[in-house]
């Protein structure tokens, strides 16, 4: 019986990690060797990932932490939980949303800044209260740049608000434009979403297209005294070019999840210490999620939501199992089946897969597979990572 090593780089919820039974795992901070690591914040990049890890799981959705690309080269799945941590990303929006709507953040600066001892408290408060009226959000519009699990939740909700709500994702993927409200109106453009909005609110992946995706060109396209808020990551806004919009009043306010250095002092930016998936809920949804895919990878070679590999999934017919990633070029799968074939092994069942430059295979034997057989499979040009699978005693 296979024993598996896991190594935990951040705290995991224990209702996560109990998924794996003793039995067969060994969890820990200081574990040697490891065949997989669980993550949620802690930076890889500069982290030498031992040759005996199979798998990473990030307990969350943003993988930026992880050197993903170095771990496709090496044939190596990068799990995460996208979904998992929607709910609580979507309620701190709506949080800031309501700040920014009701002035509420200016308005407890005024009321920290007045002397308690003062004749005239009340009369002050009542004075006061006048500069912070703010707006209702039924009839306003929310522009949704992202329609993913976080984005459809917010445009949703938005729209049970009585919001009217406009959305842009060029890469929505069909499951997405399911949940998707139909109230939501298709935008053509970044542009086009801006200038109808008087809020706008990012949820995309930071990649390179997405870097300042939000520029001072685009900012300027915002209707004048606009509300942006970022609970997606930090470089998705220029933060300069952000500073510049609020003290030229094309914004009103910016609400994100990313104190930089640049918006420290700005009356108009409200930042806080990312917060957006910080609830225990949130952080149990991860933990659960993320090591469910991994368990199911180690225990059967089984993929779902790696950022990096094809979903591949296969009934287990036999107890003999090869899993194979390699390059995604021609004549991999027959250098793969022929090799089989002269140890000896009939293919019982087989499913392959393939995402850009990486594909996948999961092949079920009649007989066991020696070590030979795996060496001959990892010798073939192209091969990234291939092992045997036995089943669970």
């Amino acid at each position: 019986m296979n024993r598996y090593h896991i190594l935990t780089l951040n705290q995991i919820a224990d209702i996560g990690l109990n998924r794996l039974p003793d039995t067969r795992y060994t969890i820990g901070k200081t574990v040697e060797q490891p065949d997989a690591i669980l993550v949620r914040s802690h930076n890889m990049h500069e982290m030498a990932i031992p040759p005996s890890v199979k798998a990473i799981g990030r307990a969350g959705a943003g993988t930026n932490n992880i050197p993903v690309t170095q771990m496709s080269q090496r044939g190596i799945p990068v799990f995460n939980a996208p979904g998992a941590n929607a709910n609580a990303v979507k309620e701190i929006v709506f949080t800031a949303l309501l700040l920014a709507a009701r002035n509420v953040i200016p308005a407890l600066r005024y009321v920290a800044n007045l002397d308690a001892a003062a004749p005239d408290l009340e009369k002050m408060v009542e004075d006061g209260k006048k500069q912070f009226a703010g707006v209702e959000l039924p009839n306003r519009t929310l522009g949704v740049i992202g329609l993913g699990a976080v984005g459809s939740l917010v445009a949703d909700t938005a729209i049970k608000l009585g919001m009217k709500v406009v959305g842009f994702d060029p890469e929505i993927t069909v499951d997405a434009a399911w949940r998707l409200p139909s109230d939501v109106r298709k935008a053509n453009s970044i542009e086009e979403l801006l200038k109808q909005s008087d809020f706008v609110t990012l949820h995309v992946p930071l990649v390179a297209m997405t870097r300042h995706l939000l520029d001072a060109k685009r900012l300027a396209a915002m209707r004048s005294g606009a509300v942006l808020l970022n609970f997606s990551r930090e470089a998705i806004v220029d933060d300069g070019a952000v500073v510049a919009a609020l003290r030229g009043g094309q914004l009103k306010y910016y609400l994100c999840d990313f104190p930089s250095a640049k918006l420290f002092g700005e009356p108009g930016v409200a930042a806080l210490p990312h917060l957006g998936a910080s609830t225990e809920e949130a952080e149990e949804n991860c933990a659960v999620m993320v090591v469910d895919q991994v368990r199911e990878y180690l225990d059967h070679g089984a993929i779902v939501n790696a950022v990096n590999f094809p979903n591949v999934e296969m009934p287990r017919e036999s107890p003999y199992r090869v899993a194979v990633a390699n390059a995604n070029v021609p004549n991999e799968l027959g250098q793969i089946s022929t090799a089989m074939a002269h140890a000896g092994l009939n293919i019982h069942n087989m499913v392959n897969k393939s995402r850009g430059e990486i594909a996948y295979t999961l092949v079920d034997v009649d007989s066991p597979v020696h070590p030979s057989v795996v060496e001959a499979i990892a010798a073939i040009d192209g091969v990234l990572a291939v092992r045997a699978i036995p089943a669970e005693a």
